[in-house]
């Protein structure tokens, strides 16, 4: 039997509105619902990306952040990023840092999106099922790129933001 997976609906300050089910939020109805978004750097500065799957319902087949995830009904930001990071990347020993919160629009849904970084140089196990492969990235060969097709939207515009904020990245 397959569980019907429940996002919490918030308001753009975070607070809980509502509920509603992943086919609700992905719609078209523009349910503002939270995720997680973490961007792991190896101590070169070299930004892991994940490449979605090809049966994704959004974005499929292109380069996105390191790790993205919806927040569950009833679960706290904090928990989300860890079960996300540990779902997506294997990785279980990180220590997140929040970079900023925002609202995200795309053509079929509207994300409260907790951005954080992280740096990491220890080992990755990707889950085939949601990522089709990951690497490390060179800043520059990001910036390459931006434009081109090969990155989510989101990640685009979140990247310029990242990458402006964090001065600790060699």
């Amino acid at each position: 039997m397959v569980s019907i997976e429940y996002f919490p609906v918030v308001n753009d300050q975070g607070d809980i509105i509502g509920k509603a089910t992943r086919s609700e939020c992905h719609s078209g109805s523009f349910l503002l619902h939270p995720v997680v978004h973490l961007h792991v750097f190896n101590k070169s500065g070299e930004l892991f990306l994940q490449k979605r799957a090809l049966d994704k319902d959004i974005q499929p087949g292109k380069w996105d952040t390191s790790v993205g995830g919806h927040v569950d009904f009833d679960e706290q930001i904090e928990h989300a990023l860890i079960r996300e990071v540990n779902e997506e990347l294997g990785i279980v020993d990180f220590v997140p840092k929040f970079i900023k919160r925002y609202k995200f629009v795309s053509d079929k849904e509207a994300e409260l999106v907790h951005s954080y970084y992280t740096i990491y140089d220890g080992p990755i196990q990707i889950d085939p099922i949601e990522i089709s492969e990951g690497k490390f990235w060179k800043i520059n060969d990001i910036e390459n790129q931006i434009g081109k097709q090969v990155f989510t939207p989101n990640f685009e515009q979140e990247f310029k933001d990242v990458i402006s904020t964090l001065t600790i990245i060699p």
